[in-house]
């Protein structure tokens, strides 16, 4: 079974890999990397990572419908057993939000979620989503525990779940991300849904780790970020997690992408 998974929003993976991400990968021990928000076809994405699936990587993804918009994809170390993509709501099946990749007694799922605006359509979109797909995870990980499997779902999840995991609480109450609503939801996967929030559980006192900054300001530089990527993983593989790392670039220059790494070592 994989033992090192990392998670990052690549923000464009052509720009990202413009930037530092093919160096990136050349650098990582990681077995999986889920990449979300590609923003590229199928051809688009192997030609961008062509020397990296040169040196071994093997690729699966979700490609969006509409052109630059979205994907997620899940590279690995292996090819993976089986693949699905979607989580079975026929109006996102084309979103390229979703893909879920098997390896062994191991499902690693790669997820970016909608990001949503208050008072807009894409709210309403986001809500509709939050709706199908909470229906998923709570199957999922019932299921997962019945067939003596593991799993994580790994993403932007475009929601921070408490006060801990935004600099700016106080100011973003009434904005999408942070209402009560979305956390009420999140509270939920964490809840009934059975799912545990690993990098949180390592870390439960602390504000952040962050793993988004604005590019906007001086947010990078201030720290003045959100907890937005997370793995959340069945219990029992929860239970074996026992390091999790925002990788932050050290300097705003050396970011290729406005989300960092968020790697988890399991036992």
């Amino acid at each position: 079974m994989p033992h090192i998974i990392t998670t990052v929003n690549v923000n464009g993976i052509r720009a990202a890999a413009k930037k530092g991400l093919l160096e990136w990968l050349a650098a990582t021990d990681a077995d999986v990397v889920c990449l979300q928000e590609t923003r590229a076809d199928d051809k688009q994405l192997r030609t961008t990572l062509a020397s990296a699936l040169d040196s071994g990587w093997h690729a699966v993804s979700a490609e969006p419908e509409v052109k630059g918009r979205n994907g997620v994809a899940v590279l690995s170390r292996r090819p993976a057993d089986a693949v699905r993509i979607g989580h079975g709501d026929d109006e996102f099946a084309g979103a390229g939000r979703y893909l879920e990749a098997d390896f062994d007694d191991l499902t690693v799922a790669s997820l970016y979620l909608p990001s949503g605006e208050v008072g807009t359509d894409r709210q309403v979109e986001k809500e509709r989503f939050l709706g199908t797909f909470g229906a998923h995870l709570s199957a999922a990980a019932a299921a997962a525990t019945q067939a003596g499997r593991h799993m994580v779902v790994c993403g932007d999840w475009n929601i921070a779940h408490t006060e801990l995991d935004l600099k700016n609480h106080k100011g973003n109450v009434k904005n999408s991300g942070f209402l009560p609503e979305e956390r009420a939801w999140m509270g939920s996967v964490f809840g009934e849904y059975g799912w545990v929030d690993v990098v949180r559980g390592l870390h439960p006192d602390i504000a952040g780790p962050y793993t988004w900054w604005s590019y906007r300001g001086k947010a990078f530089d201030n720290d003045s970020g959100w907890r937005i990527d997370y793995q959340a993983a069945t219990p029992e593989l929860a239970e074996r997690a026992k390091e999790a790392v925002v990788e932050r670039a050290e300097s705003y220059d050396q970011r290729w992408s406005d989300h960092a790494p968020v790697t988890v070592r399991y036992r």
